[in-house]
């Protein structure tokens, strides 16, 4: 395996597709070039073919483009498995009501064949930066779609195939590693049974709020086997810094008074110790077991410089352990801290 050099702070690109709200050209340019100008080289950026139907791939490209970038000054990870296809509907078939204003659809691609032509299509929306890292992206969604057992256990064939196709591309030097990424942190690891990979990006999956035991202890059988983890999500979807979707879903004050009420304990502690509550998600995210790298995304260039610095920041001990003292945090992660 070629090495693979990770900064603290990856950059997410979910934004540059236009998630939640359409950004003008300008203001993707400028939050790449911010990006470039607060990471130490290379900068990495997270994208992915659903990610705007393929938009969030073309203004990285585009961007980096326009800004003169040396292609040996960025390392882009490309999550493979959606394709970009004409739009003939109102609005795009995948995802709906997330994404705005855009002119192409996409359609799940995970086999053999697709899976390179995800790769082959992606390479083309970024131009002169092709993908060096490449994964499939969404193995759980894809398996979840299944009618019954029998047609899950052709998806999962269906990925393990796709694995083959990415292992080639690694072994004829295109690519620099492979990995996953997935909101369920039990695919990844039924993945990493069948298929020997070099990241893994665990979603929605180890945050302040949610971190169970069980995932700990698989990231640290990761850690043993020197597979790098790169945390993402650590806002549960923007819901711990006061959005209110939890984990992409419109949340509902009352049917979800449990996740408020947490939310409402959680900022009064990182009011009393004068934390923001981003602090103290980035905080507790990238000190997970083997965790080498946070991804994190924004739609406004002057929080980039704020994000890179977030990974610095030190919280106090005894804000953990009051939180395992009201009951925020598992005890099992708790130790990390304390």
């Amino acid at each position: 395996m070629q090495e693979i050099n990770l900064p603290k702070v990856i950059f997410g690109t979910s934004g540059l597709g236009n998630l939640y709200v359409a950004l003008s050209d300008e203001v993707k340019c400028a939050i790449v070039a911010e990006s470039i100008r607060h990471s130490p080289k290379p900068a990495v950026f997270d994208s992915a073919g659903k990610y705007g139907a393929g938009l969030a791939l073309e203004s990285l490209g585009r961007s980096l483009a326009q800004l003169k970038v040396n292609p040996s000054d960025v390392l882009i990870s490309n999550k493979l498995g959606w394709l970009r296809t004409a739009l003939k509907t109102p609005e795009p078939t995948f995802e709906p009501g997330v994404w705005r204003d855009l002119k192409y659809d996409a359609v799940q691609r995970i086999s053999y064949e697709g899976i390179l032509e995800c790769y082959e299509q992606g390479n083309e929306l970024l131009g002169n930066y092709p993908a060096k890292l490449v994964s499939v992206h969404d193995p759980d969604e894809y398996l979840n779609a299944a009618k019954d057992e029998h047609e899950q256990a052709q998806r999962y064939r269906d990925i393990l195939e796709a694995y083959r196709a990415l292992n080639e591309l690694k072994r004829d030097g295109k690519v620099k590693g492979i990995g996953v990424g997935s909101k369920d942190w039990r695919i990844i690891k039924k993945i990493t049974y069948d298929i020997k990979l070099d990241w893994v990006m665990i979603a929605n999956s180890m945050t302040v709020h949610s971190h169970p035991p069980e995932l700990i202890e698989f990231m640290q059988e990761l850690e043993k086997q020197g597979t790098l983890i790169i945390n993402s999500a650590v806002f549960n979807g923007g819901f711990l810094t006061g959005s209110a979707y939890y984990n992409y879903r419109l949340t509902d004050p009352v049917k979800d008074r449990h996740l408020y009420n947490w939310r409402e304990l959680f900022y009064g502690l990182c009011a009393d110790y004068k934390i923001k509550p981003a602090d103290a998600c980035v905080a507790f995210g990238l000190n997970g077991p083997g965790v080498k790298s946070i991804a994190l995304n924004t739609t406004n260039p002057d929080r980039v410089s704020q994000n890179v610095a977030l990974a610095y920041l030190k919280v106090p001990t005894q804000f953990w352990k009051e939180m395992k003292q009201y009951g925020l945090v598992d005890e099992s992660y708790a130790s990390i801290y304390l």
